[in-house]
């Protein structure tokens, strides 16, 4: 199938896009970090997973078994990093005292860790791989995509932007109710929070111990 790279670019962003938008522990920690930092610390938290979409969707569209298969080979062991990543913020959260505004400036090292955290975070979820795969083959895009560089190439790039479309749509939206919100309904909001990544990081270390 001849396609032209406007086609793999636009294939690429809804793929990311698609993907991205599944409100999961990634949205939860998106959605809690707008509210209490900020868009830009919720946006930054976004692209972190965003990246790792890029890398997972980059593997798979260059047709990397090597990688994946040690990724696919021990997830077991992934997944238990995650989930106790995942705990640790669960509870960290669940014990924040709520912001009284949101903070307009964030320090270079806040920053970067909102943005490293969910990069390590989504690493730590092997299965993307196996979603993108999925994916470029139920579109009959995997024998296009292992024949040339342009191609995987603009499918990767296009995951990225995808994925980060939606994390920027999703923070700054959250960021605009931050106003309207006194500070008991954030420190419910910090509890709600988390609880559900307490919950995704028990899933996660469960599956991980079972799958070994």
């Amino acid at each position: 199938m001849d396609l032209s790279g406007a086609t793999w670019l636009a294939r690429g962003l809804l793929m990311g896009f698609a993907i991205a938008a599944p409100v999961g522990p990634i949205g939860v920690l998106c959605i809690r970090r707008s509210l209490a930092e900020g868009w830009l610390t919720g946006f930054l938290t976004g692209l972190g997973a965003a990246t790792a979409d890029g890398f997972y969707g980059g593997v798979a569209a260059f047709g990397l078994t090597a990688i994946s298969g040690v990724l696919v080979a021990e997830q077991g062991a992934i997944r238990v990093m995650g989930g106790l990543l995942l705990c640790y913020l669960g509870a960290r959260t669940l014990l924040a005292k709520p912001a009284l505004e949101a903070a307009s400036a964030r320090r270079g090292r806040g920053l970067l860790g909102a943005y490293a955290t969910t990069v390590g975070l989504t690493l730590t979820n092997p299965a993307t791989i196996i979603s993108f795969a999925a994916v470029f083959a139920g579109l009959g895009l995997a024998s296009a995509a292992g024949s040339a560089v342009a191609a995987p190439g603009l499918l990767t790039l296009g995951v990225l932007l995808g994925s980060a479309c939606w994390w920027l749509l999703l923070s700054g939206g959250v960021s605009l109710l931050r106003s309207r919100l006194t500070t008991g309904a954030l420190r419910w909001v910090n509890r709600l929070s988390g609880v559900v990544l307490l919950g995704f990081g028990v899933v996660a270390l469960v599956s991980g111990i079972m799958s070994r």
